[in-house]
């Protein structure tokens, strides 16, 4: 197995992705090679202390253009070619990587992989699936950005997505779908919500109905879906509570002279812990970090990359799709 990693991402880079990268084959041995992309001279400085034993897993690629969240996406893929970002992902298109992994543009990242990689059949909108910490296990969450204006249709496949990747990679046998909305009862939100509901409703899915925003920290469902708008509105609102509690709580442990390691306590509440949002829907595996990702938040991602591939999750996307395609028609005939 061979996953590739953008070292022109965080902004750290590439210090964050090199330490997240030889934490990663600490805790994998032997499992994959490390594809590191982006400046070969910076990259080979920061690995000149790594053990031989690391270092015959990794390999470098050189690729010294960095694409910046400013740039345009669509624009910036087309007219990079030798970018990190492009470069890893027609890696990838080309079968010499199995996944990808970056911290830098999350537009450029969608773009390249759409534009490269391609969506799979019956995929009309790839999504972005992101964890959210809740009372119990974490709940997916997507579409957390990608895209902004959904119809009903959209919000199914979401469903869709969201469920096979909860049972791969979350090891969920059968996942609990909600839909955020801003009451319980099935005659609540606007028309996105309405029509979405009743196709859920039908689906073969574990529909459990409406989930208001206060219900996602008890776990109410295990794939929570909501157009990009929504997703990415709730997801930073989520990172920045996580923050100040946690600053608020280690402000008065330290006053009241109990210093303590809350990062420990709210473990659960950290992004780093998750690593990485899949890009769901496309034909391979695009893992998208937090542009302050420090080496945990990498090494995780990459873990997250290790496990698509090792457990064929796109393939069982593209199974599922076929199958839901096939049952379609059967029904229209």
């Amino acid at each position: 197995m061979r996953i590739a990693l953008d070292c022109l991402g965080t902004d750290e880079a590439p210090a964050s992705e090199i330490a997240g990268a030889i934490l990663a084959l600490d805790g994998h041995p032997d499992d994959f090679t490390l594809v590191l992309i982006g400046d070969r001279e910076a990259i080979e400085a920061g690995l000149s202390d790594v053990e031989p034993g690391a270092r015959q897993r990794i390999e470098v690629v050189h690729a010294p253009e960095r694409i910046l969240p400013a740039d345009s996406p669509v624009q910036a893929v087309r007219r990079r070619p030798d970018s990190s970002i492009v470069t890893g992902i027609r890696l990838h298109k080309e079968g010499q990587v199995d996944a990808f992994v970056s911290a830098g543009s999350t537009g450029a990242v969608m773009a390249a992989s759409l534009i490269l990689l391609r969506p799979l059949p019956g995929v009309a909108r790839p999504a972005i699936g992101t964890l959210l910490p809740t009372a119990g296990r974490p709940t997916l969450m997507l579409d957390a950005g990608a895209n902004v204006d959904c119809k009903p249709h959209h919000l199914l496949e979401f469903a869709h997505l969201g469920t096979i990747y909860a049972q791969d990679l979350m090891g969920i046998e059968q996942p609990r779908v909600g839909l955020l909305n801003i009451g319980e009862e099935p005659g609540k939100g606007d028309e996105l919500s309405l029509e979405a509901y009743a196709l859920l409703e039908q689906s073969n899915l574990t529909f459990v109905g409406n989930i208001e925003g206060r219900d996602i920290i008890d776990g109410a469902c295990d794939v929570l879906v909501c157009d990009g708008f929504v997703g990415n509105v709730l997801l930073k609102f989520y990172e920045s509570v996580a923050e100040f509690i946690i600053g608020l709580l280690t402000k008065e442990m330290e006053r009241e002279g109990r210093p303590k390691d809350l990062k420990e306590v709210f473990r659960v509440l950290d992004y780093t812990e998750y690593g990485g949002a899949p890009l769901l829907g496309v034909n391979g595996v695009s893992i998208i970090c937090h542009g302050h990702s420090p080496p945990r938040a990498v090494q995780n991602a990459i873990s997250v990359a290790v496990q698509a591939v090792r457990l064929d999750m796109v393939g069982h996307i593209a199974r599922e799709l076929a199958e839901d395609a096939e049952d379609s028609r059967q029904r229209g005939a």
